[in-house]
């Protein structure tokens, strides 16, 4: 069988990466001189290069370039959650926890083993949850804003598990989602195994660019947006009431399905509506427990129409069955309790003092972030790669994500997320003053 001329050309140049004979920082020649060289289309040389960004073998960079990537860099680093080494200082992953959060649990999980109905979490629980769960939950929302009926509710195992069910009811392989240009790994890696494209929407300093989405509406058959319209991430926004209003608009007059996602949501002080609250319709709202609680619970919800409830209930049943009632009533009840406003409340002050610190340690360079924001986006200098930085920094036992796992256009901004919530706050300053030495070592060969 005859080896397309794509893969061959793939292979020589990944044998030439591996054997060295293209070192760790080597640019490569564009994509038109590679579709001259090599006698084939442009569009065949684009996808040799994303071929070969695939095997983790080389990274391109707006206004940069391609670029053979540093090896000791592990394939999905920033994207897969591995188990932390020792000593790592992990500016990679978000896992916000307070000092008093052990404590918090100790005392609930003491009182849990002590209240009446035990048996009851030990059995099969509804695929959607308990009512009385889901009814907590619906009481919360309506506080913030998010009027909605009980049985509109879901319970899912995290919001991950949530944008899964989501897709799977909703989307078949081949549908077309609109996503910004930076959005959610979490989300892109979910496209990428059940077949669902993506299609990049440029951002301004308000958000999503709403013409461009549009114009892409007026001439592709998208089916869906993904949307973050209350704190962004990897960028920190908040759209704006106007312009939530505007996509609306867009989406109703084009029939798309809104997937929002309202992760990191809690810390914006007073959001405007959400997106579900101004379109209960034809929008989904996926959320969890995750970063305003604790990554570990994985206890998530979906505020979804009528409509789309058994199609919803059918997927939970079919990926989980139901989610864990042990896990679930300890959330609630601290939801029940007034524990999960508290630990919002204490979160955003936590956030806002991390980002305090990260913003005076950066003053004099390019950054985007909220507030209350527990990540920062960090342009990097044009003189610097990003792959040479985050390969020197895990050799200081610091891990960074590059902007790669964000990026869902062909060329990956040059700049990296830094996540301040999981290193203790008397270390931050320091490990972040690292960062800038380092940036500034290999940018201008000079410290900080």
């Amino acid at each position: 069988m005859r080896v397309p001329k794509y893969k061959v050309i793939v292979d020589q140049l990944a044998d030439k990466i591996r054997s060295g004979e293209y070192p760790p920082g080597h640019k490569l020649i564009t994509h038109r001189q590679l579709s001259t060289q090599k006698g084939i289309a442009l569009v065949t040389a684009s996808r040799v290069y994303a071929e070969l960004e695939k095997m983790g073998l080389i990274s391109s960079e707006v206004g940069r370039g391609t670029f053979v990537k540093e090896s000791q860099i592990p394939l999905g680093h920033g994207i897969d959650q591995a188990e932390t080494l020792e000593g790592m200082q992990d500016l990679s992953f978000n896992s916000p926890l307070l000092a008093h959060q052990p404590k918090l649990l100790r005392d609930s999980l003491r009182a849990l083993s002590m209240s009446g109905d035990l048996e009851s979490l030990l059995e099969y629980q509804p695929h959607a949850g308990r009512h009385y769960d889901r009814e907590i939950v619906r009481n919360d929302l309506i506080e913030k804003g998010l009027h909605t009926q009980t049985e509109q509710i879901l319970m899912v195992n995290g919001a991950q598990h949530g944008l899964a069910v989501s897709l799977l009811s909703l989307l078949k392989p081949g549908d077309i989602v609109a996503v910004d240009a930076l959005t959610y790994p979490g989300f892109k890696a979910l496209a990428e195994v059940q077949g669902i494209a993506l299609i990049a929407i440029p951002y301004t300093k308000e958000g999503t660019d709403l013409e461009v989405l549009e114009q892409i509406c007026q001439n592709r058959q998208v089916k869906a947006i993904y949307s973050m319209p209350t704190l962004h991430n990897p960028l920190g926004w908040v759209m704006s009431l106007e312009q939530r209003q505007k996509l609306i608009h867009i989406a109703r007059k084009y029939k798309l399905i809104i997937f929002e996602d309202g992760a990191y949501s809690f810390l914006e002080e007073n959001p405007p509506a959400t997106l579900a609250q101004l379109a209960p319709d034809i929008t989904l709202y996926i959320s969890g427990f995750s970063k305003s609680i604790a990554t570990g619970l994985r206890v998530g919800f979906i505020v979804s129409p009528l409509k789309w409830l058994p199609l919803l209930t059918r997927v939970i049943r079919a990926t989980t069955w139901n989610t864990a009632g042990l896990i679930t009533s300890l959330t609630c009840k601290w939801v029940q309790d007034g524990t999960l406003k508290q630990l919002e409340s204490e979160k955003r002050q936590d956030a806002n003092i991390r980002q305090k610190i990260a913003r005076n340690v950066f003053f004099d360079m390019d950054y985007t972030s909220h507030p209350n924001s527990y990540f920062l986006w960090l342009s990097l200098p044009k003189a610097l790669r990003t792959d040479q930085l985050i390969a020197s920094l895990l050799a200081q036992n610091i891990s960074v994500s590059g902007a790669e796992p964000f990026a869902t256009t062909g060329f990956t901004p040059h700049a990296i997320r830094l996540a301040l919530a999981s290193i203790k706050l008397e270390m931050l300053e320091t490990c972040l003053i690292k960062v800038k030495e380092t940036i500034e070592l290999h940018a201008y060969g000079k410290g900080f």
